[in-house]
């Protein structure tokens, strides 16, 4: 099978290739898989690694001096390497493995929030934001007796700059927002909002779960201080995914659980904690799959991100258009920069039920507030159907999503 690394161009044909579910059909019909804001499919370098490791490699990391636990460690730390290259952290220290952006978010609420968010603060966020970077917020300020502020949307569902920075007064301890939405694929201008708290001291943690599949990402380049994202978004296993933080504010977080591996001594009287990132590491980890996410990283960087964006950003403009010329249909979210995120509504006809007759044509697109109720609010609308692109996507897939959609409406009259 033709690798990544010998893929001179984006030739689609020839990733669809390395895709093996894309090949099978639903009731029917050829699979058109245009889900990938929830869940990006696995190439099979990706399957192959997980199953490879798990066959011939496996052993629980650190501390065992046999052979297999030594190799299992080495492939396991070299994965922390690849995240640390895929986001240019400066070290792999920086790097903590999670389960994924939600708990690494929490992560953060719970670590660094609950130490230096005190009563009278204020936290801000963006009305772009997935429930995972609002409620961990809402928490934190109502143990803390902190105050939730909201950088609200245009109406093309853009945070604009000056409402951000209004909000940015002296006593804003930290301030949460998303890199890219997931609702409506709005780009936010994170590298302007960054720069805005840091003049003003105040921390900043971005959601990058919907940019890293599509955008290089450079945290040194960004200044933020930390930066978390999922594997199964990014061509990688669900269950894992990693935190970007800066060693200096690391080094002097606690804790935010407790038991092995995150430990240098253990007494009854007192125990002393290992440096990072095994302090924020306790208990045997998704070993499998922090390897297969590095496999997976690996994967889209010899694709290259350029690539990927610029082929994402051609189906999104082709798709912006197709759709808008169905009768009745309205997108939501009109961003000047967006990623390939393209949400809809659909008059007279509930997102679901024209999600469900899609699904009968093969077609897959997610319905439902996608975890973002304000954004829906914002929009008065009960939920959308939402077309997501990936690297394996095309415009005859999209040409048979417009195709489903117009016998959508014949079916509702």
């Amino acid at each position: 099978m033709k690798t990544a690394e010998r893929i001179s161009s984006l030739d689609v044909a020839a990733i669809r290739a390395e895709f093996p579910i894309l090949a099978r059909q639903v009731n029917g019909r050829p699979l058109v898989y245009l889900d990938n804001a929830a869940s990006a499919q696995k190439p099979a370098c990706v399957i192959n690694g997980l199953r490879d490791f798990y066959t011939n490699e496996y052993a629980n990391i650190h501390r065992a001096v046999h052979e297999l636990s030594q190799q299992a460690t080495e492939r396991y730390e070299n994965a922390r390497r690849i995240v640390q290259r895929f986001l240019n952290a400066e070290d792999s220290r920086e790097i903590i493995f999670t389960r994924g952006t939600t708990e690494a978010l929490n992560l953060v609420m719970q670590s660094y929030g609950r130490a230096n968010v005190k009563a009278g603060d204020e936290i801000v966020i963006t009305g772009l934001e997935h429930h995972s970077n609002i409620v961990p917020w809402q928490m934190l300020c109502e143990e803390k007796g902190a105050k939730l502020k909201v950088a609200q949307l245009n109406d093309a569902g853009e945070v604009p700059f000056e409402e951000f920075e209004q909000l940015l007064s002296p006593r804003v301890k930290l301030a949460a927002f998303s890199h890219v939405s997931n609702a409506l694929g709005t780009i936010n201008p994170v590298a302007r909002m960054i720069a805005a708290c840091k003049q003003r001291g105040i921390v900043t943690v971005i959601d990058g779960a919907q940019a890293v599949p599509h955008l290089a990402v450079d945290v040194q380049n960004l200044g933020c201080d930390f930066y978390a994202f999922s594997g199964h978004k990014v061509y990688g296993p669900s269950g894992v995914g990693a935190l970007y933080g800066r060693a200096e504010l690391l080094e002097k977080m606690p804790p935010w659980q407790g038991g092995g591996d995150m430990i240098k001594s253990v007494t009854f009287a007192k125990t002393e904690y290992a440096e990072i990132p095994a302090k924020f590491e306790a208990g045997t980890p998704s070993i499998a799959d922090g390897i297969a996410l590095g496999i997976a990283l690996e994967y889209v960087m010899g694709v290259g991100l350029d690539k990927i964006a610029a082929h994402e950003h051609e189906l999104l403009l082709y798709s912006t258009k197709k759709l808008s010329e169905i009768p009745g249909l309205r997108i939501v979210g009109t961003a000047r920069e967006k990623a390939g995120v393209i949400s809809f509504v659909l008059d007279k006809i509930h997102a679901t039920d024209a999600a469900m007759i899609l699904d009968q044509f093969g077609i897959a697109v997610r319905t439902g507030h996608h975890c973002a109720q304000p954004v829906m609010d914002r929009f008065k609308v009960p939920a959308t159907a939402r077309a997501s692109f990936a690297m394996y996507n095309t415009k005859d897939e999209i040409d048979a999503l417009v195709e489903g959609l117009h016998k959508v409406r014949k079916m509702f009259g």
